[in-house]
């Protein structure tokens, strides 16, 4: 794909695929709307790509449109299925050159569009919004929800970025293994849904002198709206039901008391809504609940199932109540206590406005354009990568200020202790990262003792060495913060096992965590050397695990496969197998971003300033491969003999010289 030429450069270009879209109104066409809506309104350009309807589709928000040939679900016409090849998709996206394509709701036509993506090297953003798997097990076909969950899963490891509603759908795609997960929410129209809506003719006109238990939503096995018939025989209560789909029929014989509006829409809508006096939502497989939302900015406490997405908008006691999944006996107990105290259900709906104040479609709208930026960004990470693991990696996540450590222990091989980085040091010494994080650590110590440094790293080493020697050593040493940078030596040698050895380092992290030490982990890395790719699945992999310990056991992550300049031939020395002073200072700088040191940045651009690189003196054949070979044919490494550098603490005291100190100080 060429250059593009912007009028501004913050405007971007959007491809937008819908599986669902007008003038079929449900979720995803309604959070597709919105999205459009605000990109135009800031100028940017849209593609709408979305199944086509026997009804024509009016243009929206100035959005081109490219409307698909379609069939409909033979049990469910709503629901329209695209069967385009992947060449066709990419044939439209190559023509618009979107800068992002946003996935919504993927499931058939998202396949196939982030297929086309990945082919085109474009960015993709899959916003997941329907929990497919959990619909074909209320449909009561396991072999199809096993066949569904598989695809789903593929389908946003494929994507370059998952946005999910709620914490349970994140947790629901963690376990499915998607990676590269991201929190988004869904916005509300606070204008259209307020409690100004109110309306007594509409109440007077469906439940006459009575409290009105309200229902909005699809009708179908996977709402469960048939759990309302728990909601029989309320004193003084009518039920109301609006919507339409599948089921209707059916829950009109399981719900004689109700009354059944149908499908409603726009004012209609917002006027029947803030009519309700409570609002219930019986499904279990919702990954958000839209609904929810337009209720409480309606000004009406919510009743609703105490799983999936109403767990992050109902609080309890508050604007209204969870509860217990499947207890209908408890339902009604909720609905009941509601009712039948009119100050608690003031209370509860003057708190319900105020829990949707800042879930506007602006704020989040707001969040989807630096999602766009940060898959964009990632995208030039993965199109840089030497090899995909079982996860890609992400942007380093950022502490927000610094914890403030006394005590740092470094652990690793030659990377750490600094072999190569000449600057400022002695002929035959070293001053790695570690050495140059050290003291930006100690310049936020604020601690009545001096900061203390140990690095216990030597060139060489293996995980086996880190486990039995290292870690110990350095439990010994009571530290409140350690690094980790190992594997690279394992990895690179006959017959590794990138999972078996992150196994045993685990082991050593579990024991430095219970201890009470906050664990910065490094991912090895490797040159862009030709040669590196023999090594780099090993590495991809080896990655993969370390994100899955850091998370596991609540460590921090320097994720140097999410910052590819690492690999950079300028980073590395003329051995061709350590970094160079240039490099140690960008893998020190980087670190202390992860560790929220502030000026990171601007520390490290002055320090490149002022520290050039040495060059080493003789040729590479004669300084550093034939020792190699010949230590090789020996059996010997090049640490053999070799203690750590700072085995003991040296103190630091804030900027000023350091001195040797007793470990037990």
């Amino acid at each position: 794909m060429g250059a593009r030429r912007r009028e501004h450069p913050g405007l971007v270009r959007v491809a937008l695929i819908a599986e669902s879209y007008l003038p079929h109104m449900n979720g995803v066409t309604g959070s597709v709307l919105q999205v459009l809506r605000h990109l135009a309104a800031d100028g940017h350009e849209t593609l709408v790509i979305a199944p086509r309807s026997s009804e024509s589709v009016d243009a929206v928000a100035a959005s081109r449109t490219e409307l698909l040939a379609s069939l409909p679900l033979p049990s469910y016409p709503q629901v329209r299925v695209v069967f385009a090849r992947v060449a066709r998709i990419a044939a439209i996206l190559r023509e618009f050159r979107p800068d992002v394509v946003h996935l919504a709701s993927p499931f058939v036509l998202g396949w196939q569009a982030v297929n086309a993506a990945e082919g085109l090297r474009t960015a993709s953003v899959a916003v997941y919004q329907t929990d497919v798997v959990a619909y074909t097990e209320r449909y009561r076909m396991p072999q199809a929800a096993a066949l569904a969950a598989g695809h789903v899963a593929r389908l946003h490891r494929r994507a370059t970025l998952t946005l999910a509603p709620s914490s349970s759908s994140v947790a629901q795609l963690e376990r499915m293994g998607v990676d590269r997960l991201r929190m988004w929410a869904r916005g509300v129209d606070g204008e259209r849904f307020r409690p100004e809506r109110r309306s007594e003719q509409f109440r007077r006109s469906v439940a006459p002198g009575e409290r009105i238990i309200g229902y909005v939503g699809r009708l179908a096995p996977e709402k469960q709206v048939e759990d309302l018939a728990a909601l029989a025989g309320v004193e003084g209560a009518r039920l109301v039901i609006v919507g339409d789909g599948p089921s209707r029929s059916h829950l009109e014989r399981q719900l004689p008391g109700a009354v059944f509006l149908g499908h409603l829409a726009g004012d209609e809508l917002a006027e029947a809504m803030a009519s309700f006096d409570v609002f219930v939502h019986p499904g279990e497989s919702e990954t958000f609940g839209q609904t929810i939302q337009e209720a409480h900015a309606s000004g009406v406490p919510v009743v609703a199932t105490g799983t999936g997405g109403p767990v992050d908008l109902v609080r309890s006691s508050i604007d209204g109540w969870l509860y217990r999944p499947g207890d209908l006996a408890d339902l009604r107990a909720r609905v009941g206590d509601l009712l039948g105290d009119d100050a608690k259900r003031q209370a509860f709906s003057l708190a319900a406005r105020d829990a949707v104040a800042e879930r506007t479609w602006a704020s989040l709208y707001g969040q989807l354009l630096g999602h766009y930026d940060e898959a964009r960004e990632l995208r030039r990470i993965d199109d840089r990568l030497l090899a995909r693991g079982d996860t890609r990696p992400a942007m380093p996540a950022l502490l927000p200020a610094p914890r403030r450590w006394g005590r740092f222990v470094a652990l690793g091989d030659s990377l750490t202790e600094g072999l190569c980085d000449t600057s400022r040091a002695p002929h035959g010494q070293y001053r790695g990262w570690a050495d140059r994080l050290a003291p930006l650590l100690a310049q936020q110590h604020r601690g009545r003792e001096p900061f203390r440094y140990a690095n216990l790293a030597v060139r060489s080493r293996r995980v086996r060495d880190l486990t039995t020697t290292q870690i110990p050593r350095a439990l010994e040493l009571r530290p409140d913060l350690v690094s980790i940078l190992m594997g690279a030596n394992d990895l690179v040698g006959h017959g590794a096992a990138p999972r078996a050895l992150a196994a045993e380092l685990e082991e050593g992290v579990a024991a430095l965590r219970e201890a009470g030490c906050d664990v910065l982990l490094v991912t090895p890395f490797l040159p862009h050397r030709r040669a590196a790719g023999l090594f780099a699945r090993r590495f991809a992999q080896y990655a993969s695990e370390l994100r899955r310990i850091a998370r596991v056991h609540g460590c921090m992550l320097l994720d140097l496969e999410a910052l590819p300049a690492i690999g950079s031939l300028e980073m590395w020395a003329d051995d061709k197998v350590h970094l160079r002073s240039r490099g140690h200072r960008f893998l020190a700088y980087r670190a202390a971003e992860v560790l929220g040191i502030p000026d990171a940045e601007a520390l490290g651009d002055l320090d490149a300033a002022l520290h050039d690189d040495e060059p080493s003196a003789g040729g590479w054949l004669r300084r550093d491969a034939l020792p190699w070979l010949w230590r090789r044919m020996r059996g010997r490494t090049a640490g053999d003999g070799l203690d750590a550098k700072h085995a003991d603490y040296v103190e630091m005291p804030g900027a000023g010289r350091s001195r040797r100190a007793s470990s037990s100080a």
